[in-house]
């Protein structure tokens, strides 16, 4: 019984730093389409990392299990910063505000969920260790991360529709530090 409830707290835990990318880029407005392709990038990537981490062996995981959330950290911090940018960018270009319902572009939204599951490969070995069936676990973590995703995107966008003209900016600092969160070890 401890087993799973480990195993909740662990899928829960990393799938707070999916509810708060999330909210990120919920902040710019997110249509049906945003949201089933956002739950399902967040939600594989963070069933598939803890399997790929268990394939992956003991050595290098941990390796990785002490420079990962520093490497998953600068790419949501660059994500952050490139999505502020390209806010900026598009408002100085048009006289209109960006459109409220935009679609995450495909590779950013990879990279995000990328960054965001990376320290999980470490979470397969933890998980084996305490002999929890890692398709079992993998699926746990799947189905919180997509609900926790959800609960973000649906967050961000109430948020985003009463601040509209700073939504980009805002949805980029938000990135920017849940990356930091994650680097110091609050999220993650």
């Amino acid at each position: 019984m401890s087993g799973v409830l480990g195993l909740l707290l662990v899928s829960v835990s990393v799938g707070l730093s999916n509810f708060a990318g999330a909210i990120g880029i919920g902040l710019s407005g997110i249509s049906a389409r945003t949201r089933l392709r956002v739950g399902i990038a967040f939600g594989l990537f963070e069933a598939l990392m803890p399997i790929a981490g268990l394939l992956l062996g003991q050595a290098v995981a941990g390796y990785l299990g002490h420079v990962a959330k520093y490497v998953g950290s600068a790419i949501l911090v660059l994500v952050g910063a490139y999505t502020i940018w390209q806010g900026r960018r598009v408002t100085s270009e048009t006289e209109h505000p960006a459109p409220q319902r935009a679609e995450i572009e495909t590779h950013r939204l990879i990279i995000t969920a990328l960054a965001l599951s990376i320290d999980n490969l470490a979470v397969g070995f933890a998980l084996a260790v305490y002999h929890i069936q890692i398709v079992l676990a993998a699926v746990t973590i799947g189905v919180i991360s997509v609900a926790l995703s959800l609960l973000g995107l649906e967050l961000g966008s109430r948020l985003g529709t009463r601040i509209e003209a700073w939504s980009e900016e805002l949805g980029g600092s938000v990135l920017i530090l849940v990356g930091l969160a994650i680097a110091v070890g609050i999220l993650g």
